[in-house]
């Protein structure tokens, strides 16, 4: 199951107390203050990995303790720190602050990791408040108290191309076609309800990721169809591929459509670099290919993902693109 929503608390640790202890050795008169201080709580640390793919776990366990630090102990023995707590997330995660709507971590790159609540300090012992009017204290700090936090954990799927079109535009096949990913594919409409994503192999050693997100109807960015709850993976895309059903009354209508809904949501997305595809060429006859080829914009691509017409310029149009971003 796919899940890219989650809330959780966390807690970090307590440090512990610092001791109250003198010397006591054989022989040796007024040892003096020898409490150690207390350890250090555990901390909260999330850590990104690209092994995982959706945030289904954190529905079954929503509450992360960090272990308390230890007590200190005479002869000037600091107590143990609180082991910490690490909690792996997909990469691509966002880790808000629940009551303050705080972006406190990113986790966008795989292996990051990053501390979101540290443990409590732990307190002195009396060793530390020895002074020459005060040469032997009998007190001592507690441990400060570790955090408390509610924290949103929100996935953004990490891919280099975007699919983005209409309900049965055919992403699901083009992503069934250039990589491993076996998506559901149907002839009605919304049939992908959830992001897929392929590992696309361009030649050896060069490969991108491609992601199908589920169509995109008029009025998505204020919550129709799907709404808004798949918009935000496309906007760790590289690359914007609109894929528009060859046989739409309107191309161009339909391309502005996707264009308005996606910049609605996040206006740095109409910037994004793009190729618009016309895909379902194969259905059509070699007279209406004509027609249609000399009738759109010429630097649209006309596109089968069932015959392969047109793979190789798309596939080529892919390559220049993402190669420009790595330069920018």
């Amino acid at each position: 199951m796919f899940v890219d929503y989650a809330e959780i608390e966390v807690r970090s640790g307590n440090g512990g107390n610092g001791c109250v202890s003198f010397h006591r050795e054989k022989f040796i008169r007024k040892g003096g203050p020898d409490g150690g201080d207390g350890g250090r709580g555990g901390n909260i640390v999330f850590k990104a990995d690209a092994n995982l793919t959706t945030l289904l776990d954190f529905r079954y366990k929503k509450i992360y303790r960090a272990e308390n630090g230890r007590q200190g102990e005479g002869s000037l023995k600091t107590g143990k720190s609180g082991a910490p707590v690490v909690i792996s997330v997909p990469a691509g995660t966002i880790i808000k602050d629940k009551q303050t709507g705080q972006i406190l971590a990113d986790m966008d790159e795989n292996s990051t990791e990053i501390t979101v609540a540290k443990g409590g300090r732990g307190g002195h012992g009396n060793d530390h408040f020895k002074s020459p009017t005060n040469q032997t204290p009998r007190n001592a700090e507690e441990g400060r108290p570790g955090k408390k936090l509610q924290l949103i954990l929100e996935l953004k799927l990490l891919a280099d191309v975007g699919l983005v079109g209409l309900p049965n535009a055919g992403k699901s096949t083009m992503l069934s076609k250039y990589s491993a990913a076996r998506p559901k594919i149907a002839d009605y409409p919304f049939t992908t309800l959830k992001p897929n994503l392929g590992i696309v192999r361009l030649r050896e050693f060069k490969s991108f990721v491609m992601a199908d997100i589920p169509g995109i109807i008029e009025g998505a960015s204020q919550g129709k169809g799907l709404g808004i709850q798949f918009l935000k993976h496309i906007q760790r895309t590289r690359v914007l591929v609109y894929l528009i059903d060859v046989f739409t009354d309107d191309v161009e209508e339909t391309l502005t459509v996707l264009k308005k809904e996606l910049s609605e949501f996040d206006s740095q997305l109409a910037t994004r670099p793009s190729i618009v595809v016309l895909n379902k060429v194969d259905l059509l006859s070699e007279d209406e290919l004509k027609v249609i080829s000399q009738k759109v914009d010429s630097d649209y691509i006309l596109f089968s993902a069932v015959s392969g017409y047109g793979d190789r310029e798309f596939l080529t149009r892919i390559e220049r693109e993402l190669d420009k971003t790595v330069e920018a």
